[in-house]
């Protein structure tokens, strides 16, 4: 299986948003005194995985 760079990038802005999403999820419904640090940081996982899948088919 040949990965190249778009591949690449895909499958790292599908961890980056997974990663968000878990982030996200475990200040909501575990740690509820630091829910709004987890949400910014998971906010933060979108946004680099947003720029990723941007970068698809540029790189």
């Amino acid at each position: 299986m040949g990965m190249n760079k778009n591949t690449v990038c895909g499958w790292a802005s599908f961890v980056l948003f997974l990663i968000g999403a878990a982030v996200i999820l475990l200040g909501v419904l575990k740690y509820l005194d630091y829910a709004i640090g987890f949400s910014v940081v998971g906010i933060g996982f979108f946004a680099i995985s947003w720029a990723f899948n941007a970068l698809k088919g540029r790189v």
